[in-house]
């Protein structure tokens, strides 16, 4: 279903990051942000206060992407982040006309149904306020956030920066291994990695 530019302007309006944001920092608090889901309802950082969150920067043209969804490799670590009590956001940051941005509504729903994606919320952020407020460079880009709301990880999503399926065999996925961390009560290891992939298609 198509969208008016008002509700595209409405949606744009709808994106917005928490107060002028400093970069964001592990070890400090994650930047706040609202954006709105699917269904085109406004969704904040703070109303998951209390439980893990993961980020999870998407574009479904970009081959890096398409590495860890074609494979199952992404869906299998959301669903297994979202057994553990885990909120999984997926955000969109594309702009409108450019590569990967899905409209809200029966684009978005359809989207999260085609990927068979595990994240609890698909975000848009057309207007990319919120990934710039992440310094999210890539997609797929990857962030985890405690209970405290404390940033933990930020970085790719594994040790391989390659596009090939082949080279998923043998990786070390960070995110899987904060989320063991933080589930074990431990400091997360790795806490900052080098994100790869394409990059995001913000607005100009």
């Amino acid at each position: 279903m198509s969208v008016s530019r008002f509700a595209l302007g409405g949606l744009a309006a709808l994106t917005i990051a928490g107060p002028a944001a400093a970069a964001p920092v592990v070890g400090a608090a994650a930047p706040a942000f609202s954006a709105v889901d699917a269904d085109g309802r406004a969704r904040s950082l703070a109303e998951f206060k209390g439980r893990t969150v993961v980020l999870e920067w998407t574009n479904g043209g970009c081959p890096y992407v398409q590495k860890h969804y074609r494979s199952g490799t992404m869906q299998a670590l959301q669903k297994a982040a979202a057994s553990d009590g885990v909120v999984w956001l997926t955000l969109i940051s594309s702009a409108p006309g450019k590569q990967g941005y899905v409209a809200p509504g029966d684009e978005a729903r359809a989207w999260k149904a085609s990927t068979g994606a595990g994240s609890a919320e698909l975000l848009l952020d057309p207007a990319g306020k919120v990934g710039r407020a992440y310094e999210a460079k890539t997609t797929p880009h990857m962030y985890v956030v405690d209970k405290a709301g404390t940033l933990v990880y930020m970085g790719g999503v594994d040790d391989r920066p390659v596009a090939d399926p082949a080279s998923l065999k043998g990786a070390t996925n960070y995110v899987a291994a904060a989320l063991s961390d933080l589930k074990a009560g431990r400091k997360v290891a790795t806490a900052m990695s080098k994100p790869y992939g394409c990059s995001i298609k913000y607005a100009e």
